[in-house]
């Protein structure tokens, strides 16, 4: 197909495969989160945890990219990554950041804000060390987000780490662990006919959960 403004903008899909009402949700955004991620696996989405992490700088500059979710619960949601990357600096200089899950076999979108921080380095060790060993030596080698001369340089210290810590434990990087974003906004979005989806905020107030509708 030939791509134009028109058939661009003719881009369209009804949704129609459920719908979302405030007597459906938990009364706890976090269960509810459960629920419908259980769901995401039970219809084998591919990678279910991949989500959108959207940052800024201390000037509100904003950046987003892919991440893998890798754990939840009460306190909210982690992720793992190189605190030196342009992620990193952006959370060092402004600690807030939003995750948004698009399922689109489901029909559905969750949109998490909250306030992030680093997790215990015991933690962040204990992820590194469940990870596959070229994965572990990956995250040791690449200066995530810095300028490198070319892909050679970058298998060429890939190759040296593994030879240097062949049959022996990986260190983890102190450069690199997990942030945990505690959530202080959670929206469920399900697509419905004719562009009026169901939309259900959740905000945190003096500590407890407010449900409201929005409009689509």
């Amino acid at each position: 197909m030939e791509l134009n403004k028109e058939n661009l903008q003719n881009l369209r899909q009804e949704y129609r495969s459920a719908e979302l009402a405030e007597t459906d949700v938990e009364s706890n955004p976090i269960l509810q989160f459960k629920k419908w991620f259980t769901e995401a696996v039970d219809a084998q989405i591919f990678e279910p945890n991949v989500m959108t992490l959207a940052t800024a700088n201390s000037d509100g500059k904003p950046s987003a990219r892919i991440v893998l979710l890798k754990g939840f619960d009460k306190d909210g949601f982690v992720f793992f990554t190189n605190y030196d990357s342009d992620k990193g600096k952006d959370l060092a200089e402004n600690p807030q950041a939003s995750l948004v899950f698009f399922w689109a076999e489901l029909e559905r979108q969750v949109r998490i804000d909250g306030v992030v921080s680093k997790i215990d380095a015991e933690e962040s060790t204990a992820y590194f060390h469940s990870r596959p060993t070229g994965s572990q030596i990956g995250a040791s080698a690449s200066p995530q987000s810095s300028v490198i001369p070319n892909r050679e340089s970058l298998e060429e210290k890939v190759a040296q780490l593994s030879t240097e810590y062949k049959d022996k434990e990986i260190p983890r990087p102190l450069h690199w662990g997990g942030y945990l974003v505690e959530p202080t906004h959670i929206e469920f979005w399900q697509g419905r006919p004719s562009r009026l989806h169901d939309r259900l905020n959740y905000q945190l107030v003096d500590g407890s959960w407010i449900i409201n509708r929005l409009a689509p």
